[in-house]
């Protein structure tokens, strides 16, 4: 009977440890099926993410074939730009297409760049002046009619430009303005649709309590202006400034129609001369003209590609 019940006594205190034990290796297998689904979860993050850097970088890569191809035919030789099958690195590398690319024909090439300067840096600054104003007057002043007149100026987008060319050149030649820079730059210091609709959409995002509390200390609408909306829209004024510069540096119908002398081109005309003045176009000379041309927007993007960023993304965040 004595030894019968140590048995007894073991055995249940055997089956409570047992008990015990089961109950504490719950916790534990709980920890290690979470931590084998998060470290999946993470591996599986880390393949989506790597996925999509792939096809960002495959989509770069599309993207950048034409200006890649043409720094490439920029330093070919004559003979081999249109070699098959074709080559990326050229051999030889020519750089002297650059030097005779700017000097084709005795072309005063620093003079087609100043007055191609001075009509985007004046276009810029009409743009920027003009359209602030009239976005101001549509996102933070109370008037009646305001939406439709907004309605309005934005159905003026939808107007090709083509259709307003015949009557924009009636109208200059009558005021006699045909062969000078007026006809490019004046028309962009009464405001642009896209402009206008771009900065309202960021003013838009301004709280009006600040409004309020200027109003209060008795500054005008000018001043609410001048002192509280534009400085805190750089990034909104940058992105327009960068739309509205690449456009005049590139503009090349307008300059054709309206200018006619030589010492009035601007670069985008020079580029087109190319063509016109050879039987036979020098396409590696043409491509070394245009990758100069092109290295100023490519280093304004560079050094203001924060703001641009910035203002393309806060002007959507409210209608």
């Amino acid at each position: 009977m004595s030894s019968s019940r140590p048995d007894k006594a073991a055995v249940q205190s055997k089956d409570y440890s047992e008990a015990i034990g089961g109950e504490g290796r719950q916790p534990v297998l709980q920890q290690r099926r979470y931590r084998e689904a998060a470290e999946s979860g993470r591996r599986l993050g880390l393949l989506r993410q790597g996925a999509t850097y792939l096809m960002l970088i495959g989509l770069s890569l599309v993207m950048l074939l034409p200006f890649l191809w043409m720094v490439s035919t920029a330093l070919k030789p004559h003979a081999s730009v249109f070699s098959i099958p074709p080559e990326w690195f050229p051999r030889p590398w020519v750089w002297r297409n650059f030097v005779d690319a700017l000097t084709f024909l005795g072309h005063p090439v620093h003079l087609y760049a100043w007055n191609t300067i001075v009509i985007s840096v004046l276009g810029v600054a009409g743009v920027l002046i003009s359209s602030s104003l009239v976005a101001f007057g549509f996102a933070r002043l109370e008037f009646p009619g305001r939406d439709t007149l907004f309605v309005i100026v934005l159905g003026t987008m939808m107007l090709p430009p083509a259709v307003m060319m015949v009557p924009k050149f009636i109208l200059f030649r009558e005021l006699g303005w045909l062969d000078t820079f007026k006809p490019l730059i004046v028309p962009f210091w009464f405001g642009a649709p896209f402009h206008i609709f771009l900065l309202r959409q960021f003013f838009l995002s301004i709280p009006k309590d600040l409004d309020d509390a200027a109003r209060i200390d008795g500054a005008s609408s000018f001043q609410i202006y001048w002192h509280i909306i534009l400085p805190l829209s750089k990034p909104a004024l940058a992105t327009v400034a960068i739309f509205a510069f690449v456009y005049h540096w590139n503009d090349l119908l307008e300059p054709l129609i309206f200018l006619s002398s030589q010492e009035n081109w601007t670069l985008a005309l020079f580029l087109a001369s190319f063509q016109g003045y050879m039987l036979v176009p020098r396409w590696n000379l043409l491509m070394a003209a245009s990758t100069v041309l092109v290295l100023p927007l490519l280093v304004l993007f560079f050094f203001a590609q924060r703001l641009f960023i910035g203002g393309i993304t806060i002007t959507g965040m409210k209608g």
